[in-house]
């Protein structure tokens, strides 16, 4: 690999290709601070599309090129950015590390055929980093792990090594020494120098023997492990000198097939180890034609396998990425897996979350599933606009997109992220990604009458481009409710409002939609008589209200004798009653599960109505109850939390201090356990940030409605004195 003598310094800028066999899809990924972004400039400077690296405190790297991530100095969404590299286009897929952005990242999993795990020699490697990688695993999906920041100033290259083989296994060696100005390859026994841009070979210096001889040692008996030569090993032990070509196409198979994880130090500022690198992505990982396609169905959803990676299988594309500019219009980001897109041609845009996955997810309130704005299923045909291949926010014209390779779409104005592009003759329907539950509540208003408008229309372009981000308008407590995935992507988004879209919104307090109920039977009289010259109101009528149990509803009964109230007045109390219930009686919430029983009454033959009658059932309720111990019932999840076994303690005192129910724990295997547990949700407005705290990002949790319940009498009185 990045062993043997590499004279060029790269093939320069990217360009289309005529084969899916020159194509390698790689996404970065990696904690926040790692140096994804700046590794990416690095490489695009040792292939020549750049002439110097851009700067994240300056914003000049071409990843980070939105407003937001300038601002923020940090990543926050999924970019791409080619070259080419001995022949070969490399399309490396930056994603942010933060745990707030996961959506951008699953993206980038599915867009990439390979990950190369990006690690700073002066950091830890987290625990999201940690499960990302059993996900990897768990799939095949070939990895390298590059260790960045050798020149930062707690830079220990030795001990983040020891840290990313301590968090991914013994698979994990490096092919290179970090050695001055260069690396050491410990197959070539060569010392590769970087100065001025320009990269020499010479021997290394006699003072890296012992540890070259040792690294080296391990390294061979790794690749052999893994190679499909069982002689091998048995002649190696025996003294036999391996052949370097031999060790080096065993390797390079290893890593195709995701089997064994090289590792190299990089560092962006000076260049080194970056045409390594290099030679490992375009040497090292598979093409998309060896790379396992997702599952294909048709939109009726049978079973469709009659799909490769080449031009003349059906078209098979999918929206990775969709951004959204008030002038520029909508770009989007697409993985061409097999067949062809060429401009102005009709495909068939296919959207089916809600056919794999179920309707829209739980955690909204116990509000019905069409109280959330997401991504509806659709088919419908749309006409293929510019093409192009993106260097971050500038666009290079295509004449047409081979399969495996990956472009930007502009005007697609139905497709969104996740949809499937297909031919119009043909339609198919690629599995989508697994999105991640938005678990984090923010209710926004807009700031003015006036902005109402260009609210919805902006809510409306961030959820299509952004399948991570729920949009619920609750009809009970009439707030707009994001459900974002943590405080920084809700700022984000609202970042998003205010200056893509120029729409002025404030955050209010999040309201739970709690319930009142009757605790005790109560009888209530309502009396509304106003004479005011002509014809004047009057109603008069007793009811008696019970309780009912849970879930029961409401009943009206009528026991009135002797006409005390004419029948054509009776559902008139009725109504008057119901729409007392909507109001509430006590603190402003809709009273459930009653029994309302109408006993007598009196009625004026001139100034009795339809109007007065309801305006005495309502009062007559309201009477019965000030008479009644009233109730206040509030919304239950059903919380389930997976977590490391050392943390089961923690969590499960925490949700105790939730008014949370521990109902019990199960053991999830890769030494995690999962706490089932009932907590109400006035509790969990910010459980989402405050476990991500309590457990360094190591945690995870879910939640469904489960029922109402009768809210504590302490809880309830500061509801009521709020209210």
């Amino acid at each position: 690999m990045a062993d043997k003598s590499h004279s060029s310094n790269g093939a320069g800028a990217a360009r289309a290709v005529n084969d899916p066999a020159a194509v390698r899809n790689v996404v970065l990924v990696g904690p926040s601070g790692g140096g994804k972004t700046t590794l990416v400039d690095a490489l695009l400077v040792a292939s020549g599309v750049l002439s110097r690296p851009g700067c994240i405190a300056d914003g000049t790297t071409v990843c980070d090129h939105d407003e937001a991530e300038i601002r923020q100095q940090r990543s926050v969404s999924l970019a791409l950015a080619s070259l080419s590299h001995d022949g070969v286009k490399v399309n490396l897929v930056d994603t942010p590390g933060y745990a707030d952005f996961v959506g951008e990242l699953r993206a980038g999993l599915r867009a990439a055929d390979c990950a190369l795990f990006v690690i700073a020699a002066n950091e830890h490697v987290d625990e999201p980093t940690k499960s990302l990688w059993q996900e990897c695993n768990q799939v095949g999906m070939p990895r390298a792990v590059v260790i960045t920041k050798l020149d930062h100033a707690r830079a220990n290259y030795q001990n983040a090594l020891a840290a990313a083989q301590n968090a991914f296994g013994d698979k994990v060696l490096p092919l290179y020494l970090p050695a001055g100005d260069g690396v050491i390859g410990l197959l070539s026994q060569t010392h590769y120098e970087y100065a001025n841009g320009k990269r020499t070979t010479h021997a290394p210096d006699a003072s890296y023997a012992d540890q070259i001889e040792e690294s080296r040692g391990t390294l061979i008996e790794g690749i052999i492990e893994e190679s499909e030569d069982e002689s091998l090993m048995e002649r190696y032990l025996g003294g036999e000198k391996i052949d370097e070509a031999v060790l080096i196409d065993d390797l390079e198979k290893a890593v195709a097939r995701g089997s064994f994880f090289p590792v190299i130090p990089v560092c962006s500022s000076t260049g080194v180890g970056t045409l390594e690198l290099l030679e490992i992505a375009t040497r090292g990982f598979p093409s998309p034609r060896e790379h396992p396609l997702p599952e294909v169905f048709t939109p009726q959803g049978a079973a469709f396998t009659k799909v490769a990676c080449g031009s003349d299988s059906p078209l098979l594309a999918e929206v990775v990425k969709t951004t959204s500019d008030p002038y520029v219009g909508r770009l989007s980001l697409v993985r061409v897996f097999s067949g062809t897109i060429r401009p102005d041609t009709t495909v068939h845009v296919s959207g089916h979350f809600t056919s794999f996955f179920g309707a829209s997810v739980g955690h909204h309130n116990g509000a019905g599933p069409d109280s959330l704005a997401g991504h509806l299923d659709h088919d419908e045909d749309e006409r293929i606009g510019a093409l192009s291949f993106p260097l971050g926010k500038q666009q290079r014209p295509a004449s047409m997109v081979l399969p495996g390779d990956m472009c930007a779409i502009g005007r697609l104005s139905r497709a969104e992220t996740g949809d499937t592009l297909s031919d119009k003759a043909q339609p198919l329907v690629l599995k989508p990604w697994m999105m991640p539950e938005s678990l984090l509540p923010v209710a926004i208003q807009a700031h003015a009458k006036t902005d109402e408008d260009k609210l919805s229309v902006g809510l409306g372009r961030l959820a299509a481009e952004d399948p991570t981000l729920r949009i619920e308008q609750n009809p009970e407590t009439h707030q707009i409710v994001l459900w974002c995935m943590g405080e920084a992507h809700a700022g984000v988004v609202l970042d998003a409002l205010a200056n893509r879209y120029s729409v002025a919104v404030d955050t209010v307090e999040l309201r739970v939609p709690l319930r009142e109920t009757f605790g005790s039977k109560a009888k209530g009289h309502g009396r509304h008589v106003k004479q005011s010259g002509g014809h004047g109101q009057y109603a008069v009528c007793d009811i008696e209200v019970e309780p009912l149990p849970e879930g029961s509803g409401f009943e009206f009964c009528d026991k009135v004798v002797g006409g005390a109230v004419p029948r054509q007045f009776i559902p008139s109390v009725e109504k008057g009653v119901r729409a007392q219930m909507e109001k509430g009686v006590h603190a402003g919430y809709p009273v459930v599960d009653i029994r309302v029983t109408l006993l007598d009454g009196k009625a004026h033959s001139v100034d009795s109505s339809d109007f007065a009658f309801q305006m005495a059932g309502a009062l007559a309720l309201k009477e019965a109850a000030a008479a009644a111990k009233a109730a206040l019932l509030e919304p239950i999840d059903e919380v389930s939390v997976l977590i490391p076994d050392h943390l089961v303690g923690a969590v499960m005192s925490d949700l105790s201090g939730r008014r949370g129910r521990v109902l019990g724990t199960e053991t999830a295997g890769n030494d995690r356990t999962l706490v089932k547990s009932e907590v109400p949700q006035v509790e969990l407005t910010r459980y989402a940030i405050d476990l991500r705290s309590l457990s360094h990002g190591a945690a995870s949790f879910t939640r469904a409605f489960a029922r109402y319940e009768p809210m504590p009498e302490s809880a309830a009185a500061r509801v009521k004195s709020a209210g």
